[in-house]
């Protein structure tokens, strides 16, 4: 099975990963490669399977190791937990009751704050969100790192949009920051991801990119400055679809060619590849994810929060999860998803809405192109998040 390791060794440096796709399998690619069908892996038993262990003295259970148990018992009933086997319910059971709820003021663990109903709005989905990781066979210290990774509040941090094209209403409640290289197979797969969250909740939701080419791919930079001579003119994402989908064939007479296709004054086109403007606009999106730890492509953001994309369990899922969250944090009710997510889901058809776990179908489009104008501002945490505090580097 696929898992999310392969992301961080592509990450790094060039890889022999197939480098083009059609855009109608870009999505298909994603969940292949970081293996989202949730499949658990099992510990091995040891070889003495058939030895009876010696029987030992078991202590009387304290009233309050009883109370923690019913309270773990009630908040996993809480849960769908149908594809869990009974030894992963007992794991999960035991995380709620040794997790500390995820808001501060909220001083217990998520078992207790499930069964009691604390005023905390995160304990559901944080404990959907381990539940998800158990079901895909994380192991303990991973599902730590990732839960905290996800709700940790001294995590968050101030993330600057800037002057970033940007999919999306500057209002939104949710500002996804990603960097990224048009010659990173990886990144080539996270686009439909992101663009799909747009899909997914209408208004809500933008996504600022920026640039980040690496030096082991050589014609990353090349490619970068054709999108911003092409956000020059007011085509950003034109390009940007067009530069993944041609991930192969970037070298100068390509670019001029995907250029020309999307109607740029090819004088001015050729004039911003080499300006000095163009230069000023590469060396400040790197110095940024510079100055954020950034080891390797994609690195994202979301409401200032680093994405941890080789723990997440399932990526759409927690994506979905992650973001649906951050709307209701901030005092909204999620929008219903736009026709266009429900064409590439394939929902339209079945005349259902998605349910919260729905995964954009297999061999969809990416969302259609589009330029929206570069939103100033910053990835500010979602309300209900703690101030923004220094974070440890992303790994």
């Amino acid at each position: 099975m696929a898992t999310g390791s392969h992301l961080s060794t592509g990450r790094r440096a060039s890889t022999t990963a197939v480098r083009r796709a059609p855009s109608s399998s870009l999505i298909a690619a994603l969940l292949l490669c970081f293996g989202v069908s949730g499949v658990s892996l099992v510990g091995c038993g040891s070889n003495d399977g058939n030895a009876k262990p010696e029987p030992k003295a078991s202590a009387q259970p304290t009233s309050s190791s009883s109370a923690a148990a019913a309270a773990a018992e009630l908040a996993v009933a809480t849960l769908d937990t149908s594809t869990l086997t009974p030894r992963e319910k007992r794991e999960l059971s035991t995380q709620l009751s040794e997790t500390l709820a995820p808001c501060p003021e909220v001083a217990v663990s998520l078992a207790v704050c499930i069964s009691e109903k604390r005023a905390c709005a995160s304990c559901g989905a944080a404990a959907e969100f381990l539940g998800r990781q158990v079901r895909a066979g994380k192991p303990k210290k991973d599902r730590e790192e990732a839960f905290a990774a996800r709700f940790d509040p001294k995590l968050v941090k101030e993330v600057a949009v800037g002057d970033a094209p940007v999919k999306g209403p500057a209002d939104a409640v949710v500002t996804i920051v990603e960097w990224a290289d048009f010659e990173c197979p990886f990144c080539m797969m996270m686009a439909p991801l992101l663009e799909s969250l747009v899909e997914r909740f209408p208004g809500q939701v933008r996504v600022a990119y920026k640039f980040y080419p690496l030096k082991s791919h050589k014609n990353g930079e090349l490619a970068a400055r054709a999108a911003i001579a092409g956000s020059a003119q007011g085509k950003f994402w034109q390009m940007h679809e067009l530069l993944f989908a041609n991930q192969g064939k970037l070298e100068r007479r390509d670019l001029e060619g995907i250029a020309k296709k999307v109607e740029l004054d090819m004088v001015k086109f050729k004039a911003d590849l080499t300006a000095d403007a163009t230069s000023s606009w590469l060396e400040k999106d790197m110095k940024q994810a510079d100055e954020l730890g950034l080891e390797g492509t994609p690195l994202i953001y979301i409401n200032g929060r680093l994405v941890p994309l080789e723990q997440l369990a399932q990526p759409w899922e927690d994506l979905e999860a992650w973001v649906k969250l951050d709307i209701e944090l901030a005092g909204q009710k999620p929008n219903p998803p736009s026709a266009r997510f429900l064409e590439l889901t394939g929902a339209a058809k079945a005349g259902a809405e998605p349910a919260g776990s729905a995964v954009p179908a297999a061999g969809s489009a990416a969302p259609a192109a589009g330029s929206a104008a570069p939103a100033a501002g910053s990835a500010a945490p979602a309300a209900g998040s703690a101030a923004p505090a220094a974070s440890a580097a992303p790994r």
